[in-house]
């Protein structure tokens, strides 16, 4: 028997061992490590609409993914250092999209309330907003909440406007968009829709729409907006970090003035 043969050859197996229990145990801390996990992929995954007006839009000239939204998780992406990869669904199935770990996140207005929070982590607010009624132009009667009784409303079945409207007495038929609710609503085929203050205004200025108007606000039921991601992410304080930066920087003020003229985030 070679002894020097003998020798080296255990080396070489001891050595190749050494490494991939360095391997094993590099792999198991970035596991470990959501944050380390995602700067290594390169990749934040976003799950949003992509036709909601204009928080997450297609731009009519370029074709381009935009909007407040948009503008925002993409400027916290590159505060943590990666890329942003859209994944455009339907609002009624964007939740089901991120259990199912299709994204990371879901930037798409989700408004912060108690069910959400214990089933989602959720960041800090990037935007604030007051839900309005909208109505046919010609319609003087619907004028506050208790108008909703026995009237129908356009709305996405799971959305918290959709919870709103059912819970003040109306029938609630299901639509894709707020887009299609007002179409709805400007249609005839139902009585008013409730949406973000921000997207009426905008659709009306930018359409010049004067079919449908906005009947009132809901001032008492002002909500707050924020990212959604699964629940122990392991995310939130990073994203949270970075949207304290893009305040302090002036971003998030900027991003909010180009869309709204203001800073919404406040």
């Amino acid at each position: 028997m070679n002894i020097r043969r003998s020798v080296a050859a255990t080396a070489v197996v001891l050595s190749a061992l050494a490494l991939a229990a360095c391997s094993s145990d590099g792999d198991e801390k970035t596991a470990a490590d959501p944050v380390a996990a995602l700067k290594e992929s390169g990749v934040l995954k976003v799950g949003t609409e992509g036709t909601y007006a204009p928080f997450t839009f297609h731009d009519p000239t370029s074709g381009e993914l935009t909007g407040y939204d948009v503008e925002v998780i993409t400027a916290v992406a590159e505060k943590l250092g990666v890329k942003p990869e859209f994944s455009e669904t339907k609002w009624d199935s964007i939740f089901a999209g991120l259990e199912a770990k299709r994204y990371d996140v879901v930037a798409n207005e989700v408004t912060i309330n108690d069910e959400r929070a214990a089933k989602y982590d959720l960041s800090d607010p990037y935007s604030v907003s007051v839900p309005v009624v909208i109505v046919p132009a010609d319609d003087t009667e619907l004028t506050d909440l208790a108008g909703f009784e026995g009237r129908t409303a356009a709305q996405t079945a799971t959305s918290n406007w959709g919870a709103l409207a059912r819970d003040n007495g109306a029938k609630v038929e299901p639509i894709d968009g707020f887009t299609e609710a007002v179409t709805a609503v400007r249609d005839g085929r139902v009585d008013f829709t409730v949406n973000d203050n921000l997207a009426a205004l905008e659709y009306l200025t930018s359409t010049g729409d004067t079919s449908v108007k906005i009947a009132f606000e809901i001032p008492e039921e002002k909500v707050v907006q924020a990212f959604a991601l699964r629940k122990d992410s392991g995310l939130v304080a990073e994203i949270n970090k970075a949207l304290g930066e893009l305040a302090a920087d002036g971003t998030l003020a900027s991003i909010g003035e180009k869309y709204f003229g203001t800073d919404i985030s406040k």
